[in-house]
């Protein structure tokens, strides 16, 4: 599949068949898939083989993870009801998002600190998604610079994640570069003004942050690195303490981490500085909806709002001009017990539809099969957002790990069309999905 241009015409049967068709050839030969294809049994098989700290940034949750759990749990509450008797021999997943056809409504959800899963991290990803034809949604918080990143898709479509900093030449900077290698829109993360209070990564005292980790798109950028050599050139000299074992580990991921030689890093300032600093510009509690004025006049790409949960936020985002909106409560790892993103779905849209306006709406949280996505699409979603399970399929396979765990969610989206009776995406609406207390007509 491509994400350019027209999509490539679906294999006879579709592509669910032909990947279950690949799958069974090559167990013959004695060939399994390097990931479950049960996409609920993702993050059981990736604890096995993460680390204590990486598994539990990815799997964690804010608080009591009630939100994590009602965004699972918020799937079990629709039921989908087939209907028989369609021709559904020609099919098609593709959808067009601001002006580009895709080949599924699938994309890449941003997710920050892919090292930590694998050591490919945010290139495997892009090399996955380029060979599935999704899109990938580049995170601020990448362990790998765009530009490089960009450079690996060869021009196959990305889009751009900001977490919107303090420092407003920081902003126009990372905008500009993420226009300047190709980003098809620009999605603007709106919940993370402060992290979350995540109870598994507090109680390992554990911030990928602090280590260094997940912040190249900073230590990449000119604006950042000015801001760097400024409060190096300014600092006064410090007695440092008495080194202690996890002090020095953290001295050699700061340094790791950080552009340039890791051997000179570990006595230069820079790498701790540049952490200092992150953790000061990271982001903007002060941002409101006057702000978006400022970053339209910065960019020309399409501007996504993520983390819309609200009718009346929806609205308002429709008002204040923004291309396209994207509900979302961060896979729960920031509000706990907050409503579950698919709960919110379709009041956002209604909303959204309601003024006229057929802006995309994009959907993540909770997504970990193929039968999730059909129902998130039936609520009136555009496209989906692909979260953690991605990123379990690469700490089980890295690139190749992603890209059986895009093909597999594809593939069984493909197969929910054919037999339910639908034969493109449009055909999946509401009426194709019952709750557990409505009666059939």
């Amino acid at each position: 599949m491509s994400t350019s241009g027209e999509p490539r015409r679906m294999p006879l049967g579709g592509v669910g068949r032909a990947v279950q068709s690949a799958i069974y050839r090559a167990g013959a030969f004695g060939h399994r898939p390097k990931v479950p294809t049960d996409g609920t049994r993702l993050e059981a098989e990736a604890r096995k083989v993460m680390s204590r700290r990486g598994f539990a940034y990815v799997a964690g949750s804010a608080g009591s993870e009630a939100s994590a759990r009602a965004n699972a749990s918020a799937f079990d509450r629709w039921s989908v009801v087939p209907r028989m008797l369609v021709d559904t021999t020609e099919r098609g997943l593709s959808v067009e998002l601001f002006g580009r056809r895709h080949a599924s409504p699938l994309l890449v959800a941003p997710i920050g600190v892919l090292s930590m899963a694998h050591p490919d991290a945010d290139l495997a990803v892009a090399r996955a998604a380029r060979e599935q034809g999704v899109t990938p949604i580049l995170s601020t918080q990448a362990s790998v610079p765009m530009e490089d990143v960009a450079r690996e898709l060869a021009g196959s479509g990305h889009w751009y994640q900001l977490y919107w900093s303090s420092d407003d030449e920081l902003v126009e900077s990372l905008v500009s570069r993420a226009e300047a290698c190709g980003s098809d829109a620009l999605v603007v993360t709106l919940d993370t003004a402060y992290l979350g209070w995540r109870p598994r990564d507090l109680d390992l005292g554990h911030l990928p942050f602090a280590r260094g980790e997940g912040i190249a798109q900073y230590t990449s950028d000119p604006v950042f690195r000015r801001l760097v050599a400024e409060r190096v050139a300014t600092a006064t000299p410090q007695a440092r303490p008495r080194p202690t074992p996890a002090a020095v580990r953290t001295l050699v991921s700061m340094s790791r981490n950080h552009p340039g030689d890791t051997r000179h890093n570990l006595t230069a300032p820079e790498p701790r500085v540049a952490v200092e600093t992150f953790l000061d510009v990271f982001s903007r509690p002060s941002l409101t909806w006057e702000d978006l004025t400022r970053l339209r006049q910065l960019t020309r790409l399409p501007i996504v709002l993520k983390g819309i949960l609200h009718p009346e936020d929806a609205r308002r985002a429709v008002d204040s001009g923004v291309d396209g909106i994207y509900v979302s409560n961060h896979g729960g790892r920031q509000v706990d017990r907050s409503v579950a993103a698919l709960d919110a779905l379709p009041g956002v849209v209604d909303a959204v539809r309601a003024t006229g306006s057929d802006m995309p709406v994009i959907f993540d949280s909770g997504i970990r099969c193929g039968a999730d996505v059909f129902v998130a699409l039936a609520l009136g979603a555009t496209a989906v957002a692909i979260g953690r399970p991605h990123v379990y399929g690469l700490a089980l396979g890295g690139a190749d790990g992603v890209s059986e765990v895009l093909r597999n969610l594809v593939a069984e989206l493909d197969l929910q069309l054919a037999l339910t009776g639908c034969t493109s995406v449009a055909d999946v609406t509401r009426e194709r999905l019952r709750t557990a207390t409505s009666p059939l007509p």
